[in-house]
């Protein structure tokens, strides 16, 4: 099993959509298990870190968004 390394602000994109329809989860508290709050609708989730691990598509890290936004503007 690999380790994916993340920390708070960062953007996670999930395998499997929220009921919402959204993808993306920002990280607010990691230790063995993470909490992630839905970018869609706001919805608080706490999952357990390897069950978390299994479904992360891409992690969007802190630094990565704001090089975006400099690209934009």
């Amino acid at each position: 099993m690999r380790i994916v390394r993340f920390s708070p602000d960062d953007m996670l994109e999930l395998k499997k959509p929220h009921p919402c329809g959204s993808k993306l989860f920002r990280v607010v508290r990691v230790g063995s298990e993470v909490r992630i709050i839905c970018s869609g609708c706001g919805r608080d989730l706490t999952l357990d870190r390897p069950r978390l691990e299994k479904s992360i598509k891409k992690v969007i890290t802190k630094e990565e968004k704001e090089k975006e936004k400099e690209k934009n503007v």
